[in-house]
């Protein structure tokens, strides 16, 4: 009797085991990364599919006309974003500019069910302001804060959509005059017909003879880091570990290349994983 007894006993163990390691190779749903029509949107969706699949996850891009709303019903998992276009959406009046802060205001204003991953402290898209070598000289730098003062008289331009600041410190700028396209308002900028010409910081048509002015630490124009939103309760702690390693690797440089690579007929999926690929991420 002690010996079935015993039998059995050793019987449910093995059964037990197997049931674990069945368990460690449970394979997991395909995760949809949401992004915008268009191209720099999906090439953002398209980095975080490829951090997955390194990582053995099922992963795919899928495009909607309002992310957020499908990431809110659970069509999406995650969803790319920029910090400070977040922060706007969900908290208009929102006066940070650094990109903790905007960060910080950012995951507090979320909805319920959403979260935040780690933004990518070295790379931003945000709004910057361009000159000619000649105007930069007779300014005295490079540095965005000496905008303010020459700001009377400043003539600036914009590609139009574009979404530019109204103010960059203590100089409420004047109505920018509007471009088609950054060649011609580029052209006009190197003509003198214009002071200052709208751009961001990982834009691919920023060209090497004109000067992109940088913003100090102690910004006057709200950031724009790339971050990461996901449902809560849906993502494993690898999966997590995955999209928040894109934090570490990706920077400015690195966004405008692939952007460079995709404005001239690239597939974005291709050259996220090739990108990927030359910065495997870290186990």
């Amino acid at each position: 009797m002690r010996i079935g007894r015993l039998a059995t006993l050793l019987l449910a163990a093995v059964f037990a085991v197997a049931g674990c390691v069945g368990n460690t190779g449970e394979s997991h749903p395909e995760l949809v990364v949401g992004a915008r029509p268009g191209s720099e949107s999906v090439l953002l969706a398209d980095i975080y599919v490829a951090a997955l699949r390194s990582y053995g996850f099922a992963a795919r891009g899928e495009t909607a006309g309002d992310p957020m709303a499908k990431l809110d019903s659970g069509a999406f998992a995650i969803v790319p974003a920029f910090t400070g276009q977040m922060l706007r959406t969900l908290q208009p009046d929102a006066s940070s500019l650094s990109d903790k802060a905007v960060y910080q205001s950012m995951v507090a204003a979320l909805p319920e069910g959403v979260a935040a991953g780690d933004y990518t402290t070295a790379a931003e898209d945000k709004p910057a302001v361009m000159v000619t070598p000649a105007t930069s000289t007779a300014w005295g730098g490079s540095e965005l804060d000496l905008l303010p003062r020459h700001c009377d008289g400043l003539v600036v331009g914009m590609v139009t959509g574009v979404d530019a600041p109204s103010q960059v410190g203590s100089c409420r700028l004047p109505a920018p005059r509007e471009f088609p396209d950054d060649a011609t308002m580029l052209a006009a900028l190197r003509a003198g017909q214009l002071t200052a010409a709208w751009t961001t910081t990982a834009n691919p048509a920023n060209p090497a003879d004109l000067v992109v002015l940088t913003d100090a630490k102690d910004a006057l124009i709200r950031a724009e880091n790339v971050v990461p939103l996901y449902r809560r309760n849906v993502l494993t702690d690898r999966q997590r570990l995955a999209i928040n390693e894109v934090a570490g690797v990706l920077d400015t440089a690195a966004l405008t290349d692939m952007r460079r690579q995709v404005a001239g007929g690239a597939d974005p999926q291709a050259v996220a994983g090739a990108w990927l690929a030359e910065h495997p991420l870290g186990r």
